[in-house]
């Protein structure tokens, strides 16, 4: 495909020497708190473990390393509707293939489908069937990385990304395309499916958040295994505790995160850390950490980790009862993740659906094989 629209431009990731340096500096000079001892993750992240993390970062992680390979893909940048879109543009070689469009959450990035863009795109090349190719479109939404900070209330809103990336699909001359995404992008997906259902074939999700309308759901009516996830959603306030901070302070919140850069990472971590795989005591142990890195250092660079967090503040709907949109819907579920298929099929025209031992909220990073097959099995019958 040849883009020809003059507003879509490309995009090359330079971070001036300056910002690493102040990064390093700002590490080398963190003022730690105490801790107590023998808590663990009780209190959070524990300082002991943080500041090996942070050395690490400072000292031996490779950040123009990870520049040159996310340069090693087309990126672009528009505007659509006022608001600044940062994407890569992934062209599968096989010329059948079907548009993909891939939606990661928060904290997340565009970096967490680097694992799946060679499989996804170019299936031929990795042992796969060239039948099950997709061309790749990775946005980051408005307010997060290379997008940069939202300018106007409102523009952080899941209903919002969805609108925009409909429209962001029509620009690249995409009439017929498909979804996934996790977490921010299980909510996005849908509603993609919702606003654009004539183009929208298939929408694959991983981690479906149904938490929302689960507090109306009688769980009498759940099987087994949706009851003991219901059960886990009760206590959701135990690990929950920054959504509620980010959806009721997060300006507040957002000046630490701005200024020390072992505040943004700990704060990180410890997302990670309560999402991925429950059976990992570390978040490395689940995601490779200069990948986990490489996805802080980019809220770092870019100043968008308050701009990225508005979207608890923004996307009120959130939980509320939503209608199915009648498109085919593919949910695969990872250790840790609470869909609760009840309702999920309430919402959704579900046809498909699978459940994994491996792998967690994060499954593009923690099990990006598991969520290659699954991707491609479901939107096998929909080309």
């Amino acid at each position: 495909m040849t883009i020809t629209h003059e507003d879509i431009r490309p995009f090359h990731i330079d971070i001036p020497d300056t910002q690493l340096d102040d990064l390093k500096a700002r590490l080398a000079d963190t003022r730690w708190p105490d801790e107590l001892p023998d808590v663990g993750w009780d209190y959070g992240v524990p300082v002991s473990y943080l500041k090996q993390l942070a050395e690490y970062w400072r000292t031996t992680y490779d950040w123009r390393a990870q520049e040159k390979r996310l340069n090693g893909y087309d990126q672009f940048v528009t505007e659509i509707d006022g608001v600044n879109v940062h994407f890569l543009h992934v062209r599968s070689p096989e010329p059948d293939a079907l548009p993909l469009l891939l939606i990661h959450g928060w904290p997340g990035t565009f970096v967490e489908f680097l694992d799946v863009i060679g499989p996804l795109s170019d299936p031929r090349s990795y042992g796969g069937d060239p039948r099950d190719a997709f061309h790749l479109v990775i946005p980051s939404p408005p307010g997060f990385a290379f997008s940069g900070p939202t300018r106007r209330v409102g523009d952080a809103n899941s209903d919002r990304y969805a609108e925009v990336f409909a429209a962001l699909m029509a620009k690249l001359g995409y009439d017929r395309y498909g979804t996934q995404g996790g977490d921010l992008g299980s909510i996005v997906g849908p509603q993609l499916g919702r606003i654009d259902t004539e183009h929208v074939v298939g929408v694959h999700v991983n981690g479906l958040l149904t938490m929302g309308a689960a507090w109306g759901a009688d769980p009498s009516t759940f099987d087994e295994a949706d009851q003991k996830r219901f059960a886990e959603l009760q206590n959701f306030d135990a690990i929950g505790g920054y959504a509620a901070i980010q959806s009721t302070r997060p300006q507040s919140l957002a000046v630490g995160m701005h200024d020390s850069p072992a505040g943004l990472l700990c704060w990180l971590a410890d997302i990670f850390h309560n999402f991925s795989n429950p059976a990992k005591e570390l978040p490395e142990d689940a995601v490779d950490k200069d990948a986990f890195l490489t996805n802080v250092s980019i809220y770092w660079f870019t100043e968008t980790f308050a701009s990225s967090t508005r979207i608890y503040k923004e996307s009120q709907q959130w939980g509320a009862e939503l209608r199915s949109s009648g498109v085919p819907t593919g949910c695969a579920l990872f250790p840790g993740d609470t869909t609760i298929r009840a309702i999920a099929e309430r919402e959704n025209n579900v046809v498909h659906w699978k459940e994994y031992d491996r792998g967690g909220h994060f499954a593009a990073m923690e099990a990006p094989d598991l969520l290659v097959a699954d991707v491609r099995a479901f939107f096998r019958t929909l080309r």
